[in-house]
């Protein structure tokens, strides 16, 4: 699958998802998109920029959701177009997707949102690559549903995203076997490593977080065989406004990336031996 003018799949290099989970600023968006493109060059990683322009889902009403809509693709449009990168972003229900979709590369469907047929048709229908991330609550076969809904519309460059499913109270778990079940759909794997390690809610009026195990699942996605990796950071998570808790410290993304590109190059220097028995 060609995304963003790079092709995609098991038998290239993995593709990175970052940036702050939502704008606080243009200046911290044109940083950090930046700093990230410039090691994404050096690494010879293919690069998306995310942001969130507004973020629904969150667990109060006191939380930061983002400056809204017009300020936000502003932002977005800005880092774009100084700096030749392709931007992902989230959209919701009550969302205009065609303002969105004409500012943005890539749309992003929230995992709570997944198994809503018409929201996922009307995203699917801008025609542009979407990226949809599994529910909590799914097991990675009931992609095969949700992944048939979009490409009902006429949309072929679809994705499926990991981050997680609900394991007990505020606590998330990743089965790495379901990447390799989700790689069936014939769509490219995204493993979402920071939000996997989010717990949801864990702050009472806030989800929590544990960041420093960031690494140790995205080397077992990578491991496993997957297209891409999304991965939230931030110049100082601590004081993040919206998912410190979980995003990885951007002064060590390029050592985490460095590990991640000589795993990944192992990992598909020879056929995946799971495919014999119908996987991937």
């Amino acid at each position: 699958m060609k995304l963003c003018g790079f092709e995609v799949g098991l038998d290239q290099p993995f593709f990175l998802i970052s940036g702050p989970c939502v704008i606080e600023s243009e200046e911290l968006a044109l940083e950090t998109a930046g700093t990230l493109k410039a090691i994404a060059l050096e690494l010879g990683i293919p690069f998306i920029y995310k942001s969130s322009f507004d973020k629904a889902n969150r667990s109060s009403t006191g939380s930061f959701r983002g400056p809204g809509i017009e300020r936000g693709l502003q932002i977005l449009e800005k880092v774009k177009k100084e700096l030749d990168l392709p931007v992902l972003t989230d959209v919701h229900e009550d969302t205009p997707l065609d303002e969105v979709a004409s500012v943005v590369d890539v749309l992003q469907t929230p995992a709570f949102l997944c198994r809503q047929t018409n929201f996922i048709q009307n995203v699917a229908r801008q025609g542009l690559p979407v990226n949809i991330k599994k529910g909590q609550f799914l097991a990675p076969w009931d992609m095969d549903n949700v992944v048939a809904k979009a490409r009902e519309v006429g949309n072929d460059r679809i994705m499926v995203c990991e981050r997680g499913v609900s394991f007990g109270y505020n606590t998330l778990v990743s089965d790495m076997r379901g990447l390799a079940v989700m790689r069936r759909t014939g769509c490219p794997v995204v493993f979402d490593a920071t939000h996997s390690v989010q717990q949801p809610g864990g702050r009472g009026t806030a989800s929590g977080g544990q960041r420093e195990f960031v690494p140790v699942l995205a080397r077992a996605a990578i491991a496993a065989g997957v297209s891409g990796v999304f991965m939230e950071t931030h110049p100082d998570p601590e004081q993040a406004l919206s998912d410190g808790p979980n995003a990885w410290p951007m002064p060590m993304m390029r050592e985490l990336l460095e590990t991640l590109v000589l795993l990944d190059r192992a990992a598909k220097a020879r056929p995946f031996a799971e495919a014999a028995f119908g996987l991937g």
